[in-house]
């Protein structure tokens, strides 16, 4: 495998005169409660549940034909790229691995239309390691443009398994299973893992309710993203050997996705925002590496000054922070953030998973 130079585009007379540019794109995700409870061996052994919802903010792909048997994976993200024959054995060397697995699994699955290469353009409206699933909306998106380009019809389902397997599978990623789901189904979901089998349950969300949260969310970035393995290590490990303050956390996670699910469905927003709390409580008993003396000192000043609730979006350590606010007081607790200098992002809810279609050369 050789790197190719991210800036030039395909030769003009490497294009395929026939085949459709596609794109694709796969939203990224807030978790209200049960992250952890999807990370293997907790779901085979008591069984897992997450509530979350995907927002207005996606991973995008740019798949282009070319005729002349090379392949291509250019990372706006990354500022990287690779280059091999469609022939060629993929070599897994931690450069673009992801986008790399898919297109390796697809262009050989059975029925799959044969390539004659493509340039493949990768871009998130997060940075890697924010906390809201970038890596597998990545995926996701990468699998539904290359699965289209080869003729091969996926569901959902079928996207975020293939997703999930190669990620944690093949690429020995660490992780749970929520953001492969969420990526590929979109919108509000209570999804719920029993052994190896995830069944995902969409939420009829009232208009209003939608709204509503909306209207009283903050969306908060630390300015340091992170690398979420030794985190997840450390939960699997204290879960693994017994220990009983990350038994706890993880119990209560199930738990609080089930009545957060219950109030959302409701329209509770303001019990939502205080079970939100709760939810974050708890998933500091996972794990000591959760929590930073930043996002100790934000949730608390946001608490004091008005926020109902509040807790990291991903496995912690970093990336984004979610509150749930009384909205007259939300541009005081705002204000507070700035303070600490957080960078804030309003929030809208996206129904629409990854998504296909035909883009213009």
């Amino acid at each position: 495998m050789t790197g190719v130079d991210i800036t030039p585009a395909t030769p003009a007379g490497a294009q395929h005169p026939t085949r459709p540019v596609l794109r694709a794109r796969a939203p990224l995700r807030l978790s209200f409660a049960g992250g952890g409870t999807d990370v293997a061996p907790f779901p085979q052994r008591e069984g897992g549940a997450v509530l979350s919802g995907t927002i207005s903010a996606f991973a995008f792909c740019t798949l282009r034909p070319r005729v002349d048997g090379r392949i291509s994976v250019h990372s706006v993200d990354f500022g990287t790229a690779v280059g091999f024959g469609v022939d060629e054995e993929v070599e897994f060397d931690g450069n673009l691995d992801l986008p790399k697995a898919a297109i390796a699994r697809l262009r050989d699955f059975e029925g799959a239309i044969p390539t004659s290469g493509f340039d493949l353009f990768i871009h998130t409206q997060a940075p890697p390691g924010s906390g809201l699933g970038s890596s597998s909306a990545v995926m996701v998106s990468v699998i539904g443009v290359v699965a289209a380009h080869c003729g091969v019809d996926l569901t959902p389902y079928e996207i975020a398994d293939l997703a999930y397997r190669l990620e944690r599978e093949d690429l020995a990623v660490p992780g749970g299973s929520q953001d492969q789901y969420a990526a590929a189904f979109g919108g509000f979901n209570f999804m719920e893992f029993t052994g190896d089998q995830v069944l995902v349950n969409p939420l009829r969300v009232r208009p209003g309710t939608v709204h509503e949260l909306e209207h009283n969310m903050l969306l908060a970035f630390t300015g340091a993203t992170r690398v979420s393995d030794h985190i997840i290590d450390d939960q699997v490990h204290r879960y693994e050997t017994g220990n009983a303050e990350a038994l706890e956390g993880l119990r209560a996670q199930k738990q609080l996705a089930v009545a957060m699910k219950e109030e959302l469905v409701r329209g509770n927003v303001d019990e939502l925002g205080r079970l939100l709390g709760q939810a974050w409580a708890e998933k500091r008993k996972m794990s000591a590496r959760i929590a930073t003396p930043l996002i100790d000192e934000a949730i608390g000043r946001a608490l004091a000054h008005g926020a109902l609730g509040g807790k990291v979006t991903g496995a912690g350590g970093g990336g984004y922070l979610l509150f749930i606010c009384e909205f007259e007081r939300r541009h005081i607790v705002a204000a507070q953030l700035l303070e600490l200098g957080l960078r804030l992002e309003e929030v809208t809810f996206s129904g629409d998973g990854v998504t296909t279609w035909r883009g213009q050369r």
